[in-house]
């Protein structure tokens, strides 16, 4: 029987690597495929397809400048990459609001070094993914926050293990160990050339505020590379804890280990802390593990997990009406299709991360108070009666209508401008409507996560 390539089973792969040698122990040249020009090539456009494309590093070139002269900036990193000399350059430290009002690191590097970050993953990842933990969901192909989600589900409702050890690591990309990162690649890759180039990207350092800083440990948060890094980190953890018999669920650094009873969720919490911190040397907040199961609700990745379904956390309702509120000030100083179109990408990001839950009356709630919000807008830029009542007669209305204020948020809710505005206004004006998407739609996730338990 004819064996499939390698770039077969992963879109977009150049190199061809037959799935019967993922079975070698060890690999011991893979440099030279980091560095072939296909691989850097199809490594930019992934580069240029990514959200970023704006963003630069501390050279400050953008994506578009290095595709300005991209076959120059591609030769000079396949001579550098095959001569040994290429060193990247310090990743530039920018910080991201959290929902607890700190703010998480983020660490962006030039996208010289992107480039080679993703050239490296386009070999690496096919190497190591078939080692992974079938339980583990980010930063993989194939795979996402919803499966992950639905795995949990069959555990605590088709498997019956209600009982929760919901686990939070702390700075977990800040706190990985540089030589426990390589010692865990130097299992399935013994190329030197390729451990040197990916000890060179942990050292490469951090510019904030014009100040360079060592980075003795941590993988910086950003990096194209550092998921694929942290993966491979905590693969020895999933595999620890498959070997004592105990069932996990992992998203990136979002940990949940599912129990039958209370009493051995504890246990199985002690020796995964045990692990975590001895063998992996990262630190487990205590403040935010805890114990949970259905009947409090077990909060997963912007969801609740209950035992009439999986529902979206208040948490993330609140987040998502922030963002409405921002993108419809009472005072309107655009035409009003900026808004809608602003509010689109908001409302189909929304609706179709949050669609697998029990959605369906949220999204209707939401729905109202948007357009509510948008009635309001368009009543304060009428700046009287008067036109309000001329768009009522535009809308086919006839006779004398009340005068009221425009000025007034109770006033956003009244019939006179659910007349004047309703609904199908909204509809004719292309606004997204969250209410027609189908929702309640885990279960298509069950085959896939049931198949690899």
């Amino acid at each position: 029987m004819r064996t499939k390539n390698l770039h077969l089973l992963y879109k977009g792969m150049i190199i061809s690597l037959q799935q019967k040698d993922l079975q070698m122990r060890k690999w011991y040249s893979l440099i030279d495929k980091v560095y072939l020009r296909p691989n850097l090539l199809e490594a930019f456009n992934r580069v240029k397809r990514n959200k970023g494309g704006k963003t630069s590093g501390v050279d400050g070139i953008s994506v578009k400048g290095f595709k300005e002269r991209l076959g120059e900036n591609l030769y000079q990193l396949h001579e550098e990459l095959k001569s040994g000399t290429y060193e990247p350059q310090a990743v530039k430290r920018v910080y991201i609001a959290k929902e607890d009002g700190s703010k998480r690191p983020l660490g962006i590097p030039t996208v010289r070094d992107r480039v080679v970050q993703q050239a490296l993953l386009n070999i690496l990842q096919p190497i190591f993914e078939p080692e992974f933990h079938p339980s583990s969901y980010g930063y993989r192909p194939n795979r996402s926050a919803h499966h992950a989600v639905a795995k949990a589900e069959r555990f605590t409702r088709h498997y019956g293990l209600d009982q929760v050890v919901d686990m939070d690591l702390s700075k977990c990309f800040d706190t990985l160990d540089h030589h426990l990162i390589l010692s865990s690649v130097n299992e399935k890759v013994s190329d030197g050339k390729v451990l040197n180039l990916i000890s060179s990207f942990l050292k490469s350092g951090i510019v904030e505020d014009g100040k360079l800083s060592p980075t003795e440990i941590g993988c910086p948060q950003g990096g194209i590379i550092s998921p694929l890094l942290t993966n491979i980190y905590l693969n020895r953890f999933d595999h620890y804890m498959k070997d004592k018999g105990v069932r996990i669920v992992r998203y990136a650094d979002d940990i949940l280990i599912f129990a039958a009873t209370r009493s051995q969720a504890g246990s199985f919490k002690a020796i995964a802390t045990k692990f975590l911190e001895d063998d992996l040397k990262l630190k487990v907040n205590v403040n935010k593990t805890h114990l949970t199961n259905l009947d409090q609700g077990i909060p997963y990745l912007g969801f609740v997990l209950r035992t009439i379904g999986v529902s979206v956390s208040e948490k993330s309702i609140q987040k998502f009406k922030e963002k409405v509120r921002k993108l419809t000030p009472r005072n309107q100083g655009r035409k009003l299709h900026c808004y809608i179109d602003e509010l689109n990408l908001l409302l189909r990001g929304y609706s179709m991360y949050y669609r697998v839950a029990l959605s369906k009356k949220l999204f209707a709630n939401l729905m109202s108070w948007i357009r509510r919000r948008l009635r309001m807008m368009i009543m304060r830029s009428w700046k009287s009666w008067k036109a309000l009542h001329k768009q009522l007669r535009r809308m086919g209305y006839k006779g004398k209508f009340e005068k009221i204020s425009v000025t007034r948020w109770r006033n956003s809710s009244c019939q006179l401008l659910h007349m004047a505005l309703p609904n199908s206004w909204f509809d004719g004006k292309h606004l997204f409507n969250m209410e027609r998407v189908k929702t309640n739609t885990l279960h298509q996730y069950y085959d896939f996560v049931l198949n690899k338990v």
